[in-house]
C-alpha cells in the first residue's frame, strides 16, 4: 500500500537524462496535468518560435558583427516583397528581385574559389546571434587554405536556393550560405550551413551538404566551422557536393 501513496512531487526516474537534452522529458504532474511552471514555459518556448519566424536582419548590426572578416559586403533581396509572402511562396525566396540581380551582375569579376552568403531564412535571430562568430572564424582558415574569396553578400527574405542564384551570377567554384533554421521549441535560435559546388540555377537539394543546429546549445560555431573546412575541402578535391560527398572526418564521432 506504501507504494501506492507515492507523491506527485517524488523524483522521476527520467530526470538524470535531462542532463542531455532540452527536449521535454520527466515534466512532472500535478493531478493528471503537467504542472503549471511547465505549462507556461512550453507557451514561452512556443512565443520564442513565432517571434524568431517573423524576426528580420538588423544589417547594420550584422555587418558590424562580420567587420573583422575584411571582406565587402553587399545586401541583396529575394523576390518575396514582405514576411508573409515568403512565408506563402517559398519559390519567390529562391529567387533574386531584378536589382538584386543587376547588382550582383556589376559585381561580378574574375571567378574566385568560395563565396559566403548570409539569409534570414526562417529565423533571422538565429543568423544575428551566430553567423558573425561562424563567418569570421571561417574566413580566418580559408585565408589559412589559400582560397580566394568573393564579397559576402546578406540576403534578406532568402531560402537555400537563392545561393544557385547568386552563383550564376558571380560564378564561384563553390558557396556556402549561413541561414536561420526552422524554429523548434527548444531551438529557436539555430542557423545551418549548407555548401553547394559549381553553383547556379537548376540545382536541387542532393547535390547540397548540410551542418545543422549551429548555435551554443547544439553544434558549436568552433566546431561548425572544422567541419565546413573539412567538407570544403573535400569538395575541392572531388569537385562535387551532395549525395556523393561524405561525411568522415569523425568530428561529432
Amino acid at each position: 500500500m506504501n507504494e501506492l501513496k507515492k507523491t506527485d512531487t517524488d523524483a522521476d526516474e527520467w530526470s538524470s537524462l535531462k542532463a542531455y537534452t532540452n527536449a521535454r522529458i520527466a515534466l512532472g504532474r500535478t493531478g493528471v496535468s503537467i504542472p503549471l511552471r511547465e505549462s507556461l514555459q512550453f507557451k514561452l518556448a512556443h512565443a520564442h518560435a513565432k517571434d524568431a519566424v517573423y524576426s528580420q536582419l538588423n544589417l547594420p548590426d550584422l555587418q558590424a558583427s562580420l567587420s573583422a572578416s575584411g571582406l565587402p559586403i553587399h545586401s541583396v533581396r529575394s523576390q518575396a516583397e514582405n514576411r508573409d509572402t515568403y512565408l506563402q511562396r517559398p519559390d519567390l525566396g529562391r529567387l533574386l528581385d531584378d536589382t538584386s540581380t543587376a547588382k550582383l551582375q556589376q559585381l561580378a569579376g574574375s571567378p574566385v574559389d568560395i563565396c559566403l552568403i548570409i539569409a534570414d531564412g526562417l529565423s533571422a535571430t538565429a543568423v544575428m546571434q551566430n553567423a558573425g562568430t561562424v563567418v569570421n572564424l571561417l574566413v580566418e582558415k580559408i585565408r589559412q587554405a589559400g582560397y580566394s574569396l568573393a564579397p559576402i553578400i546578406l540576403v534578406e527574405q532568402g531560402r537555400v536556393a537563392i545561393m544557385d542564384a547568386i552563383g550564376g551570377l558571380l560564378h564561384p567554384r563553390l558557396a556556402i550560405i549561413l541561414i536561420g533554421e526552422r524554429p523548434g521549441l527548444s531551438s529557436f535560435d539555430s542557423m545551418g550551413a549548407y555548401i553547394t559546388y559549381a553553383p547556379q540555377p537548376g540545382l536541387t537539394d542532393e547535390r547540397r551538404n548540410c551542418i545543422s543546429n549551429i548555435r551554443d546549445q547544439g553544434l558549436p560555431p568552433a566546431m561548425a566551422v572544422d567541419k565546413l573546412m573539412y567538407l570544403i575541402h573535400a569538395a575541392f578535391r572531388l569537385q562535387l557536393t551532395g549525395v556523393a560527398l561524405k561525411d568522415n572526418d569523425g568530428l561529432l564521432g
